[in-house]
């Protein structure tokens, strides 16, 4: 191999490999969530956040899905016409299946939001 051809095909593979490092990184897309508890949407947020991807919310997001936007950067996140946010005050449940209110968890949430989504 001559030294020419060396040199190009080292320099196509840092093109390529590039290219698949741009590309690679998806969209992380919400269709549908109903929320559900709170501790495993803030680590799958986290690792979001962590990761450079971008969210795309593109329906329903409901309750716990909504701290997506506490966490990730909001130049991260982009929202379509077809996603709907559902916001609701923070609840535990007792070992019997019964609801209660947590008002201080409430406020914490509350606080965690930007500003223009607390508005």
């Amino acid at each position: 191999m001559t030294f020419t051809r060396i040199i190009f095909t080292l320099l196509l593979a840092v093109v390529l490999w590039a290219c698949v490092t741009i590309f690679a990184r998806a969209d992380v897309r919400i269709l549908e969530s109903p929320g559900g508890q709170v501790g495993p949407f803030l680590d799958m947020f986290d690792k979001v956040a962590a990761s450079g991807e971008r969210v795309v919310i593109d329906g329903p997001c409901m309750s716990a899905c909504t701290l997506v936007l506490s966490v990730v950067p909001h130049e991260r996140i982009c929202v379509t016409r077809r996603a709907v946010l559902g916001f609701h005050a923070a609840r535990s449940m007792d070992r019997r299946g019964r609801t209660y209110a947590e008002p201080e968890a409430s406020e914490l949430v509350l606080e965690a939001y930007p500003g223009p989504v607390r508005d």
